[in-house]
């Protein structure tokens, strides 16, 4: 049995789990969020934050979330600092565990906005550096790098995507790739290779990340044939060796796409499951932006607080 009930729930606290809560708390449907394990989402270890409009002199990631989080709670939302372990989608209303067990929630209407994670190479340097000068967004950060060398680790289609836009405000970009071909799709590695600020480094792996108090200044690249190291000065280090959506818990309940995103109904937040809705990174793969992921928390309240009136009424 659930320890406390619900009309709506939220899982996630980024842009997208946020926004979500703002349009629910003002529709009167006392909504309850629960952060996850990283309250505020990916934006709290982004350093500058120019790109999301209504701040023209930029913004700091974890200063934005702040305010997200304060416009929420002003309107009546509730929040849960904790992990949902498990959901359970087959009965109503929705049951939501979090912290496997410390309290259950129960839901008439469920809004997943647990976003993704970034997959990161685990090196020295990596993560002291994330927000000051490593960063796995070239869209979100590129522009921190005019006129300067950046590194860009990776093979696939997301790789030559990431270089080929930094081009725009770097002055020179090295691919480094573990292998001697791309993964990426001919057009992609077409428009990369023929881009003269693009030169690729082969067969070698970064090992290490190097900086000071001010960012990164460089990296140290290992050649897989010959074990030799050397370094490489740059500025920027991003990371494109892509991302993994944070659905674990509603897998086998919810149909997912073949990277594990949930699919939800074309032009909605609506998935298979009547009273569950979507939002954010966990269903964008293309995109992934902070405002992108706002406009979908929006769409999903909406769609939620329409769910429920007829739900409602059908009762």
């Amino acid at each position: 049995m659930a320890d406390k009930k619900a009309k709506v729930v939220i899982i996630g606290s980024g842009p997208a789990g946020y926004t979500a809560a703002i349009y629910s708390a003002r529709a009167n449907l006392e909504p309850v969020l629960i952060s996850g394990p990283q309250p505020g989402g990916q934006l709290t270890i982004t350093s500058e934050v120019e790109n999301f409009p209504g701040f023209p002199k930029g913004i700091l990631g974890p200063e934005l979330m702040a305010l997200f989080r304060e416009q929420a709670e002003r309107f009546g939302t509730r929040f849960v600092d904790g992990m949902v372990t498990s959901v359970d989608l087959g009965r109503r209303p929705f049951l939501v565990e979090v912290d496997e067990g410390r309290e259950t929630w129960a839901a008439d209407a469920l809004i997943l906005a647990t976003g993704a994670s970034a997959r990161w190479l685990g090196i020295p340097g990596e993560k002291e550096h994330w927000g000051r000068g490593v960063s796995a967004c070239a869209t979100c950060d590129g522009f921190f790098f005019k006129d300067q060398e950046v590194v860009v680790v990776g093979g696939g289609d997301t790789a030559m995507e990431e270089a080929t836009f930094l081009t725009k405000c770097a002055s020179r970009v090295t691919v480094i790739h573990r292998r001697e071909e791309l993964r990426a799709s001919k057009i992609m590695q077409d428009k990369a290779k023929n881009n003269p600020k693009i030169s690729f480094v082969w067969n070698s792996v970064v090992s290490r990340v190097l900086g000071d108090e001010k960012g990164v200044t460089g990296v140290i690249i290992k050649n897989l044939h010959t074990g030799e190291e050397a370094e490489l000065k740059c500025s920027g280090f991003f990371v494109a060796i892509g991302h993994d959506p944070n659905t674990s818990i509603v897998k086998g309940q919810l149909p997912l796409d073949e990277a594990g995103y949930i699919r939800v109904h074309p032009g909605t937040t609506k998935t298979d499951v009547p009273g569950v809705f979507a939002c954010g990174d966990a269903i964008d793969s293309v995109y992934r932006q902070a405002i992108t992921a706002a406009g979908t928390g929006c769409m999903a309240a909406l769609d939620a607080e329409r769910w429920l009136e007829n739900w409602v009424d059908e009762r």
